[in-house]
C-alpha cells in the first residue's frame, strides 16, 4: 500500500461532537459481537511434533457454511466502519485527492520508434495500454486498450504486454477480478482493432506469464501453464513451458518450443533483442531467487546459457552482448558479458566489478548492491541499491575492448528511487525517479551531455510536501545489524512521544522497499498529526543478496527483530508512543504483522495486514505457496520446519493475551496467498484475545492480490484510515 493526500480532512461538527463524546482510543460501541466460530479440531504431526488445529474447516471455500461465516464477518466489520464519524469525510477527501492528479505512466517498453507504456489515469478504474510518439509529445498519447471498454463489467485488467517487432501489433494478457489467469489476445496499434486470436492461461497468479514476438511478426512466443488433460488439475498452476502461436491459428494448434526441462515451480520471462533475432528465457526456480538462462539464436537452436548454480540473477540483451548480473562471489553483484554469438559462461568477461564506487559520500555507499542493468549502444546503466534509495551509475564501452569504464552517474534527488530504466536509440535511456514526498517523473538522459531532463511523461500532483521532510535514521536490531528507517514527518514535528505513527515494512523475497511518492494518503496522515515510517528491514534487497539471505529461510527471525527494533527505536527516540503506534504490511508484510503482533501485541495500538500468510505450516500446500518454498522454507525439511514453527502467526497465538486492534484484509479472488490464512488468523485471534480492541476482517468479493479498481481502493484507503483514526485516536 502506498500513502498519498494533500490537505486537512474538515469534520462537519456535530461528527466532532459526537467523537468528543466518546472516551478512550477506539469506538467500543460501535463494534458487534465477534460471530461464533465452531471448533473443529485436526491434529498433524510433523516431525514427531502434535499440532492441532482448530479452523482447518475455514480452509474450505466451497463450504456454504465458511462463506456464511466470511459474510457475517464482513457484517460486523462493515457495521463498525460505516459508522466511525471521520469515514464519510475520509472517504471523499481521498477520492478529491486521487482524482486531482495527472496520469502515471509505468511498465514502459521502447519498441520501432514508439513508447508504450501501461497508464493510471483519473478516473478510469483501471490502467490502459497507450502508446507515444515521443517522452515529449503528449498530444502523441494513444490509447490501445482499454480494459474498462472491452467488458462492461469493468472485470478486466492488464497482466502484462508486449508489442511486436514492426511496432504493428500489441500482444496483451488480460485477466477477470483478481485472479490473474490471463489470455493473450492482438491488438493493432494503429486502429485498435483487435485480432480474432486467443491463447487462454498464457498468465497466472504462481509463475505470472510472458510473451516474445518472432521477428517477423508472423506469431509471438509465449510461457505457457499446462491445459486439457495435459496433466492432472492439482498440476495446472505449474509447469510452465513456452510455446509458438501463430497468429490467425486456433491455439490449440500452438507449438512447444521448450521447457519439459524447466522444474515444477519454474517461472518463466521472456524477451528478445530490438530485430527479434534472439530470444531470452529467464527461468527462475520458484520465488527463492535462483535463475537460469537459455537463449535461441536466429536459427531456432536454444543453448541454455547459465544454471542455477550460476548465481546469474538476471540477464539483457544488447545489440550484440547478452549481459548478466551475477552473484557469484559476489553479493552485492557484478555484471558480465558474453557475445550473442557465442553465450559460453565459461568465456564470460566482467565488465563492472563489485566494487560500488560512485561519487556518493554515504557511508551506505560501501554496501551498494547492483540491484538492475540496461545496455545500450555502447554504454552500460547500472542501477544501484543503497540501502533503499538508489543510484544510476554510467558506463563506456571502450573501442575494440571487452572492458567498460565509468564516465559518471545519473543526478538524482537524496533519498530517491529509480525503478525502471528504458533503453532508446543510440545511448539514450529513459528513467523513472521518485522520492517520497515528490510523484514518479519520467527524465531522458542525454548521452552526449550526460543530463537528464524531465520530460511530459512525469505525473504532476495537487499534493505538495514543502512543509515536509523525509530523513533516514537507524535502529539497531536484536544482533546490533543497523536498520535504516526512513521517517517522514512535517517539518519542526514535536519528539513527544504523542504523535500517530505508521511503521510500514516487508522484509522478504529480496524486494527493496525504496522511495515512493507518498501522495494523497500521506498528505491526510501528516495532516493530522501522523508521522510515516518505513523500515528497510532483512529479508528485502537493499543491501544485495546477503541483507535478503539473513532474512529468508532458517534466518526469517531477524525479519521481524529488525521490525521489532524498528518500533521500539520511535518509541525510544520519542516519536511515538505504544499508545499511538500503528503498524502496516501486505503479503510477505502481512506475514510480518502476524509474526509482529503475536511476538510483541503488547508494542502496538493498531494493525492494518494485507492479504498475508500466517499459517506457515500449511501455506505450501496451496500452488503458489511451493513457489514461496525457496524462500520460507518446507515443512518436510526438520531444520526448516522448526524455524517456521517456532514464527508461525497462527501458532502462537495464545489464549487470554490482551492483543492490538486488527484489519485483516484479503480478497476472495487471491491466487497468490490463500485467503483461509486471514479467515483463519481472525477466527483464533477473536477467541484468544482478552482486550477490548477489534479483530477485523475485511473480505473483497471482487478482487485478488491487490485493490482491484480504482474505486475499490477508494473504498479500501477510507476504510483503513478510518480504522487507524479511530484506534489511535486522531481527529
Amino acid at each position: 500500500m502506498q500513502f498519498s493526500c494533500k490537505g486537512k480532512i474538515f469534520f462537519p461538527l456535530v461528527l466532532l461532537v459526537a467523537s468528543a463524546l466518546l472516551t478512550g482510543f477506539g469506538q467500543k460501541n460501535l463494534i458487534p459481537a465477534a460471530p461464533e466460530t465452531a471448533k473443529h479440531p485436526v491434529t498433524d504431526v510433523y516431525h514427531g511434533v502434535r499440532v492441532t488445529d482448530d479452523y482447518r474447516w475455514l480452509e474450505n471455500w466451497q463450504d456454504p457454511a465458511v462463506q456464511q461465516w466470511s459474510d457475517a464477518q464482513n457484517l460486523r466489520t462493515r457495521s463498525y466502519l460505516d459508522k466511525l464519524p471521520s469515514r464519510p469525510a475520509i472517504r471523499a477527501r481521498v477520492e478529491e485527492l486521487m482524482s486531482g492528479s495527472t496520469g502515471s505512466y509505468y511498465d514502459v517498453k521502447y519498441q520501432a520508434g514508439l513508447i508504450f507504456a501501461r497508464k493510471s489515469q483519473p478516473p478510469k478504474e483501471r490502467a490502459v495500454l497507450v502508446s507515444l510518439r515521443s517522452a515529449d509529445a503528449p498530444t502523441s498519447e494513444k490509447i490501445i486498450v482499454d480494459p474498462g471498454t472491452i467488458s462492461r463489467s469493468g472485470s478486466l485488467s492488464i497482466d502484462y504486454f508486449t508489442p511486436s517487432i514492426d511496432g504493428k501489433l500489441v500482444a496483451v494478457s488480460l485477466s477477470e477480478n483478481g485472479t490473474e489467469d490471463g489470455t493473450a489476445r492482438v491488438f493493432e496499434i494503429d486502429s485498435g482493432k483487435e485480432l480474432s486470436d486467443r491463447v487462454p492461461r498464457a498468465n497466472g497468479p504462481t509463475a505470472a506469464g510472458s510473451i516474445a514476438w518472432k521477428a517477423d511478426g508472423s506469431g509471438f512466443y509465449y510461457t505457457r501453464y499446462p491445459q486439457g488433460d495435459e496433466r492432472p488439475k492439482k498440476d495446472w498452476n505449474f509447469y510452465q513451458q513456452i510455446y509458438f502461436h501463430k497468429l490467425g491459428t486456433d491455439s490449440r494448434e500452438d507449438t512447444y518450443v521448450i521447457g519439459k526441462e524447466f522444474p515444477r515451480i519454474a517461472e518463466v520471462l521472456l524477451d528478445s533483442t530490438d530485430d527479434g533475432r534472439y530470444i531470452l528465457a529467464s527461468v527462475a526456480n520458484g520465488d527463492g531467487g535462483e535463475f537460469a538462462h537459455y537463449l535461441m539464436d536466429p536459427a531456432g537452436k536454444w543453448t541454455q546459457v547459465t544454471k542455477f548454480e550460476d548465481s546469474v540473477v538476471s540477464a539483457r540483451m544488447g545489440s550484440d552482448s547478452l549481459y548478466l548480473l551475477s552473484r557469484k562471489n559476489a553479493p552485492r553483484g557484478k555484471v558480465l558479458r558474453v557475445p550473442l554469438q557465442n553465450p559460453n559462461l565459461a568465456t564470460a568477461v566482467e565488465v563492472v566489478p563489485q566494487t560500488p564506487g560512485g561519487r556518493s559520500s554515504s557511508p551506505e555507499s560501501s554496501r551498494a548492491s547492483i540491484a538492475q542493468i540496461a545496455p545500450t549502444r555502447s554504454r552500460l546503466y547500472v542501477v544501484d541499491q543503497v540501502g533503499g534509495p538508489s543510484r544510476v551509475r554510467i558506463f563506456q564501452g571502450e573501442n575494440g575492448s571487452a572492458s567498460f569504464r565509468m564516465i559518471g552517474e545519473v543526478p538524482q534527488a537524496v533519498i530517491s528511487s529509480v525503478s525502471e530504466v528504458v533503453p532508446l536509440e543510440d545511448d539514450d535511456v529513459l528513467l523513472s525517479t521518485a522520492t517520497w514526498l515528490q510523484p514518479a517523473a519520467w527524465y531522458r538522459v542525454d548521452s552526449k551531455t550526460g543530463e537528464a531532463t524531465r520530460t511530459a511523461m512525469a505525473s504532476t500532483s495537487p499534493i505538495h510536501f514543502d512543509d515536509a521532510e523525509a530523513v533516514r535514521e537507524f535502529a539497531i536490531s536484536k544482533d546490533g545489524t543497523r536498520v535504516p528507517l526512513n521517517i517522514i514527518r512535517k517539518k519542526g514535528a514535536k519528539l513527544d512521544g504523542r504523535n500517530p505513527v505508521l511503521l510500514e515494512g516487508y522484509g522478504g523475497f529480496g524486494i527493496s522497499m525504496y522511495p515512493h511518492f507518498v501522495g494523497a494518503l500521506g498528505r491526510i496522515w501528516l495532516d493530522h498529526g501522523g508521522i510515516f515510517v518505513v523500515a528497510n528491514i532483512r529479508g528485502g534487497g537493499e543491501y544485495g543478496e546477503e541483507w535478503h539471505h539473513e532474512g529468508n529461510l532458517t534466518h526469517k527471525q531477524h525479519v521481524f527483530d529488525d521490525f521489532i527494533a524498528s518500533a521500539e527505536y520511535l518509541i525510544r527516540t520519542k516519536y511515538t508512543s505504544r499508545a499511538r503506534l500503528a503498524i502496516l504490511g501486505g503479503s510477505n508484510g502481512g506475514l510480518l504483522m502476524g509474526a509482529a503482533l503475536t511476538q510483541r501485541p503488547d508494542l502496538f495500538r493498531a494493525v492494518v495486514a494485507y492479504v498475508g500468510v500466517y499459517d506457515m505450516l500449511r501455506f505450501e500446500l496451496d500452488p503458489n505457496g511451493v513457489f514461496n518454498v525457496p524462500e520460507f522454507g518446507s515443512v518436510s525439511n526438520l531444520e526448516q520446519f522448526n524455524a517456521l514453527y517456532a514464527y508461525s502467526p497462527y501458532q502462537h497465538v495464545k489464549n487470554g493475551t490482551a492483543y492490538p486492534a486488527v484489519l485483516f484484509a484479503t480478497g476472495a479472488n487471491d491466487g497468490r496467498v490463500n485467503p483461509y490464512h486471514s479467515r483463519k488468523m481472525t477466527a483464533r485471534l477473536q477467541a484468544a484475545n482478552s482486550s477490548d480492541h477489534p479483530i477485523l476482517l475485511r473480505t473483497s468479493a471482487n478482487t485478488g492480490h491487490g485493490s482491484g479498481t480504482r474505486s475499490q481502493a477508494i473504498e479500501e484507503y477510507a476504510d483503513v484510515f478510518a480504522f487507524l483514526f479511530d484506534q489511535l485516536g486522531m481527529e
